[in-house]
């Protein structure tokens, strides 16, 4: 894969931020795991020469701020070609920076690993900061979370998932749980409804070739 320094990128309504290529998984669905990813806008460019500053991913932001079509996002989105919170410190300095200067809302697309990958509750610190958080639960069994997600840290990955999304629903205004059409039965669907209900959250079924 070709690799660049694209820190923000435009994608569906909002202003993308990518800070980092790392990622605790290997989803089976995902386009990283694709050969090249040619099918999908901006891809090719999102694999990072080496991961940005917050003043490097700042001053990106405010030289888009500039352009005309700026006015038309709708909302500023971390999310890139790895996980979000693997550069939690940036994250959370952009996020600040963003808060204080514009008046979208910020979301994090994010596998919920963040405690596990910073080896702390993260949560508490989005307050003030995020206003969603969109998590990929993308199944509601444990067994079959590990199987599609293939995450490094095995059996602790799916509690420490739920985990995160009952605390983050404390701290950030709108928690949103995702799982990708056809990847998981009709009835594994059903029974992530019920349990982000249980939890107070939202369940949002993703088209399969759908990153956002």
């Amino acid at each position: 894969m070709k690799k660049s320094m694209t820190i923000i990128y435009p994608e569906y309504n909002g202003l993308y931020i990518n800070l980092t290529n790392r990622c605790p998984c290997a989803c089976t669905f995902c386009i990283r795991q694709k050969a090249d990813g040619a099918e999908f806008e901006n891809v090719e460019s999102l694999w990072l020469e080496k991961e940005p500053t917050a003043k490097e991913v700042t001053d990106a932001i405010e030289q888009e701020a500039k352009t005309e079509r700026f006015a038309s996002y709708k909302e500023f989105v971390f999310c890139g070609y790895g996980e979000p919170t693997e550069a939690l410190d940036v994250l959370l300095e952009v996020a600040d920076f963003l808060k204080k200067n514009y008046s979208l809302p910020v979301r994090i697309n994010t596998n919920g690993l963040g405690d596990l990958i910073n080896k702390k509750h993260i949560a508490p610190l989005l307050k003030g900061k995020i206003d969603c958080v969109s998590i990929s639960l993308n199944s509601s069994d444990a067994e079959i979370y590990e199987k599609i997600v293939r995450p490094v840290f095995k059996d602790k990955a799916y509690p420490a998932l739920l985990s995160f999304a009952k605390e983050a629903a404390l701290y950030v205004p709108r928690v949103v749980l995702t799982t990708v059409a056809t990847t998981i039965s009709r009835e594994d669907e059903e029974k992530c409804t019920r349990l982000c209900e249980g939890m107070g959250v939202v369940h949002r079924i993703r088209k399969f070739a759908e990153y956002k």
